[in-house]
């Protein structure tokens, strides 16, 4: 039984079709197969971008940070408020928009692929 997984799993169960697997050593929150959460050390991230970064930014809320080669590095995940673990509706409208972040990113990543983004 995995604690983590299964709050992880629950919490976010408001979206339907979520999965939560194991990834470098955070957890990963998936829908339709693509991240739009993650949990590191207790605490939750969700995908941010144009339509959700104000959002993070305006409660303060910090991105999601590691070391790479003995540098910070910043991803386009924020810490969610503190109200959100406790709460499930709020869990799923906060990650409903996080996904929607994750399909444009996914999107904008696939024009560049094909030479549309350009």
């Amino acid at each position: 039984m995995n604690m983590e997984k299964d709050y992880l799993e629950e919490l976010f169960e408001g979206l339907g079709d979520v999965t939560v697997r194991r990834l470098f050593g955070v957890y990963g929150v998936y829908r339709r197969g693509l991240l739009f959460g993650l949990m590191s050390d207790g605490s939750i991230y969700l995908k941010t971008g144009p339509g959700n970064l104000d959002d993070f930014l305006s409660r303060g809320l910090p991105p999601f940070e590691y070391a790479r080669k003995g540098k910070r590095v910043n991803m386009s995940f924020h810490r969610v408020p503190d109200e959100l673990p406790d709460d499930p509706e709020l869990a799923a409208a906060w990650g409903m928009r996080a996904f929607r972040e994750a399909e444009r990113a996914a999107s904008a990543e696939a024009d560049r692929g094909t030479g549309r983004g350009k």
